[in-house]
């Protein structure tokens, strides 16, 4: 009964009160947290609860079936015996209104009291779920959720006395970590948004000026153009024409704006660089783009749409004009998609949001946009256009083998994170090395792909490619498949796997202390009283490897890492699933529930829940306790600065400041 009058309620709550929003127990009560030391298996847990004025949180002495009920959590329950459960309050009775029934509550403030003794190593979790009540605002049951730490053997904290716990379930929070108190107060992370938006900007730039020299595009220009300035003599010619490369930019940002649209962007853009079906769809759709390049196939839009676009084309004005824009949109896009598609995946970062987007469609429509509008300006110059002839196949081509060897990052991408083990290392190498030849081949004549004309001559161009790409073959890709420590390469580094991913077994860089987990890495610093380097990186993360390859094996901070830390590198894209009693789940700033069920995932919310920060690589410094040295950093190419944040963050664990 008492239940179908809890629903009544609930669904009177929700028509009678409709405009007003039910407050969380994160606003009507405040909790704090602590544990006591009985003896040497049992504890007495604390939660204490500030009620904000106005509200009645139903008591445990309550009659009725609305009292506060401790729920341990699966993990918990095997190894903790709960003694007791108590309140300590003054209970207060009423008729209450809502709830057609006697109550009896509490007010101002509260605690609950767990004994508990411990069977096994582990944490003490679980949810007490409480009912509270505000005229006729009813909420409830609504779940508080608690975690009380515990070391290996058993002890919460492993000390008597009262101590301090996280706040909320969510066993990522290290509450000792202050990013605004820091033992030595240097270092800090320039998030670099604008740089880094600059860097897309310019990438789709130069994969728009790549899309003007591909067969789809770069005849259009001097016919474009001649038509416009025919069509309309003088100044109106000229402004229709830049106008025409206006709207070329305008198509290609308005394309990015779905991605604004709540929710659209959360699962595809903050996963481009990590997920393992995203990364292996991303192989196949290259393969395809790959083998259209080379001649073997077309792709095209269905001809029927882009002829009703076309028609459009014809209606005169600024409406026609735009519709001219969008026909060239359409018809270029078996050469544009690939190039735009492929720069922009590579460019996109796990947390960059649709901007990014945005940013990378914008200097490709612009550079696309431009020769439109210069040439209207100055048509003179289109006599200095090269022809157009089987250069123009020749540089498709050229791209189809570089969208090849993009295609096998995507595979190596999955690969990582998802410890497939079929492209390590070497054999990365040994692709990429066949892909080469295999250009070389072709530029040289000795490959046939379809519809190509022989090589009649050979040009200064020509010849200057091939001699770079035996050259770059030779010194860069041939040694990576060979087990040298020198095979690390600085200009490709980032893009192979890592140099510990190899066939030949082994490690190269930084190898003593190295451990993949928190709890283990703590555990060895206490032993070894040695401060904790949290690595946070990405299997799929092209920083994190070049800091690994060139910054690490550097002698002074190879040399200061192993000696004076304990190096913990934490996978945020591991896929590696948790033990089911380690599962958690939490809520964003929107209010969606979020399951975490992977290593990768559980050191992902780590990051930000404690360092307000999810680009990798980031880096920083805590004591054994778990207190904060140093401010964070993140990619740091210069060595010496690097250096300097390492002994900074050694002379405050040994110093205390």
């Amino acid at each position: 009964m008492k239940y179908i009058i809890l629903l009544l309620a609930s669904v009177g709550l929700l028509f009678g009160q409709g405009a007003h929003a039910q407050e969380s127990t994160k606003q009507i009560i405040t909790w704090s947290y602590s544990a006591e030391k009985k003896g040497d298996q049992s504890y007495t847990l604390h939660l204490k609860g500030t009620i904000a004025p106005g509200w009645k949180v139903l008591s445990k002495a309550a009659n009725d079936d609305f009292g506060p009920v401790l729920e341990l959590d699966s993990a918990s329950q095997t190894r903790w015996t709960v003694g007791s459960f108590t309140e300590n309050a003054e209970a207060k009775a009423e008729m209450n209104d809502v709830l057609e029934s006697d109550i009896k509550y509490v007010e101002n403030a509260v605690e609950y009291v767990i004994e508990v003794t411990n069977t096994a190593a582990g944490q003490a979790s679980g949810v007490i779920n409480i009912f509270a009540i505000n005229g006729q605002e009813f909420l409830g049951p609504e779940p508080i959720p608690f975690r009380f730490k515990a070391d290996a053997q058993g002890n919460l904290a492993g000390d008597a006395g009262t101590i301090e716990v996280s706040k909320g379930a969510d066993p990522t929070l290290v509450p000792s970590i202050d990013l605004k108190n820091p033992v030595r107060p240097i270092g800090g992370i320039d998030n670099g948004e604008g740089k880094g938006l600059l860097a897309i900007f310019g990438l789709g730039f130069i994969g728009g000026l790549i899309a003007l020299i591909t067969p789809c595009v770069f005849p259009m220009i001097p016919m474009t153009v001649t038509f416009f300035t025919k069509s309309a003599q003088g100044k109106k010619g000229v402004f229709n024409a830049m106008l025409y490369g206006f709207f070329i930019f305008a198509i290609y940002v308005l394309l990015s704006l779905i991605f604004y649209i709540p929710g659209v962007s959360s699962d595809l853009l903050n996963n481009i660089s990590t997920n393992i079906y995203l990364n292996t769809f991303f192989f196949v759709v290259f393969i395809i783009f790959a083998i259209s390049f080379l001649g073997f196939f077309e792709i095209s839009l269905p001809s029927s749409f882009a002829s009703k676009v076309d028609s459009k084309a014809n209606m005169g004005s600024v409406v026609g004009i735009f519709f001219m824009a969008v026909t060239l949109a359409l018809v270029s896009f078996s050469c544009t998609g690939p190039i735009l598609g492929s720069l922009l995946v590579s460019a996109l970062t796990t947390d960059g949001g649709p901007i990014q987007l945005t940013m990378g469609m914008g200097g490709f429509g612009l550079a696309l946009a431009l020769p439109f509008a210069l040439f209207a300006l100055f048509p003179g110059m289109m006599n200095k256009l090269p022809k157009s002839g089987g250069w123009l196949d020749t540089v498709k081509k050229v791209l189809g083998f570089l969208e090849l060897a993009l295609a096998f990052k995507f595979l190596s991408n999955a690969d990582l994170v998802g410890h497939w083990g079929i492209l390590k290392r070497e054999v990365f190498f040994a692709i990429w090395t066949l892909i080469a030849l295999g250009l070389i081949a072709y530029l040289l004549g000795w490959l046939k792909l379809p519809h190509t004309s022989p090589v009649k001559k050979f040009t200064v161009g020509r010849i200057g490619t091939i001699v770079v790409l035996l050259a770059f073959t030779a010194y860069y890709l041939v040694p990576g498949m060979l087990p040298m420590d020198y095979t690390n390469r600085g200009l490709i580094s980032g893009f192979p796997p890592p140099q510990s991913y190899s066939i030949y077994g082994g490690h190269h860089g930084v190898k003593p202390n190295v451990v993949n987990n928190y709890e283990e890495a703590l555990a060895l610093a206490k032993k070894e009283n040695k401060p904790v380097l949290l690595d946070y990186t990405g299997w799929a993360c092209v920083n994190c490897r070049k800091m690994e390859e060139e910054v690490w094996p550097e002698a002074d901070i190879r040399k200061i890492i192993e000696k004076e830390y304990i190096l913990v590198s934490l996978y945020v894209d591991d896929s590696k699933g948790l033990k089911e009693d380690e599962f958690f789940a939490y809520k964003t700033k929107e209010g969606e529930k979020k399951d975490v069920k992977t290593v990768g995932g559980k050191y992902a919310r780590m990051q930000f829940v404690n360092f307000a920060n999810q680009s990798q690589p980031m880096y920083a410094v805590i004591s054994p306790d778990e207190k904060l040295m140093t401010l964070p950093v993140a990619y740091t190419p210069d060595a010496k600065e690097y250096y300097n944040w390492l002994k900074a963050g050694v002379d405050a664990f040994r110093t205390g400041k």
